[in-house]
């Protein structure tokens, strides 16, 4: 609907409708002529009081409501009658009150089709259920449409690795889900191979995704390209050796959560992005299991978890505390944590 404001100047509309008012009835091209209307506003005016109301076609004689909805009446070209401004506005609010009830009608029918290809497809229904549903998925275009529909629903994290290099032609995409995700406070973290981190178009992504804010981790073995979504979704591959062969999106949070150790555990030990080259220049002599295992333990971490993680035996993490312990010169593991973070060996 045109607004009096900006397609009409007020100037002219208004002393053009008090005229139209104090006749009733009358031929609008001859009040518009003695108003002074050039062509454009005659034509702006006429289409501005018709979808407001004011004033609606008729003949030299009255047109009652039951003319005005007979698809056979037929009004004079020219002539109009004037409606009052405060039934114009009652029609008005009447018209916009059955048009959202239209629209209302519309989506309950599309929610409840929804929701009854849910029931049928999805089987969990619903984010909030434990139940499991697994899909195979061959096209790499419904491949990418799942991301979409999932990182379109995702509200708290994302969480994925990457055995091989992304090819350039994903750069872009993977940046602009970036930013939707970050913008809407996701935490989203990545973990890639070091031998391609170095690539100089793989650098450059990695460089572009840090600079917005996504968490990066090297490793020296990446065993799969994942994908993890708020412990809900997880898309995998059918093939980790040949991921061209399609992906497996799961739901469901009993299953996801073991995508989800997995990822944790390589996470822990992986290095922050940017920082292991200096790691290996900075003389610590900590291998990367030893540093893997200093950054657990100053989380807190139990010494078993830090040894399921790591996949090694609980004597062995106790000896390598010991080790790291002695090398820090600390007595407790707090004196340790303390030293370690003021050395760097934490970053």
């Amino acid at each position: 609907m045109a607004t009096t404001g900006s397609t009409t100047p007020e100037g002219r509309l208004v002393p053009l409708y008090q005229e139209l008012r104090r006749r009733g009835v009358s031929n609008f091209p001859e009040v518009a002529r003695g108003q002074g209307l050039t062509a454009e506003e005659y034509e702006r005016c006429r289409v501005e009081l018709i979808e407001l109301g004011l004033i609606v076609p008729t003949t030299t004689t009255h047109a009652t409501n039951a003319d005005l909805r007979d698809e056979r009446w037929q009004p004079d070209a020219d002539t109009v009658a004037s409606v009052d401004p405060e039934i114009a506005l009652l029609r008005l609010l009447d018209r916009e009150r059955a048009r959202l009830r239209e629209h209302l009608a519309e989506a309950d029918l599309a929610y409840s089709t929804l929701e009854t290809l849910a029931g049928t497809f999805l089987r969990p229904g619903s984010l909030t259920r434990s139940e499991i549903a697994v899909e195979a998925l061959t096209d790499y275009r419904r491949i990418q449409q799942a991301l979409e529909d999932i990182v379109d629903v995702m509200q708290e994290s994302s969480a994925s690795m990457y055995p091989g290099g992304p090819s350039r032609e994903v750069h872009d995409v993977t940046l602009d889900r970036d930013r939707r995700q970050l913008d809407h406070g996701v935490r989203v973290r990545a973990i890639y191979a070091r031998e391609h981190a170095s690539r100089p178009d793989v650098a450059e992504l990695l460089n572009a995704r840090t600079a917005l804010g996504v968490e990066i981790r090297v490793a020296s073995v990446v065993p799969l390209n994942m994908v993890v979504i708020d412990q809900q979704y997880a898309m995998v591959p059918i093939h980790p050796e040949d991921a061209r062969k399609g992906a497996i999106l799961a739901r469901g949070r009993a299953l996801v959560r073991s995508y989800l150790g997995l990822f944790e555990h390589c996470w822990h030990t992986a290095v922050p992005y940017g920082t292991e080259v200096a790691a290996e220049r900075g003389g610590d002599g900590l291998s990367e299991q030893q540093r893997a295992a200093l950054r657990m333990l100053a989380t807190g971490m139990k010494d078993e978890k830090v040894a399921r993680n790591l996949g090694v035996s609980l004597r062995t993490v106790s000896r390598m505390l010991s080790e790291l312990m002695q090398e820090l010169g600390a007595t407790t593991r707090f004196e340790a944590g303390v030293r370690a973070a003021r050395l760097g060996w934490l970053d």
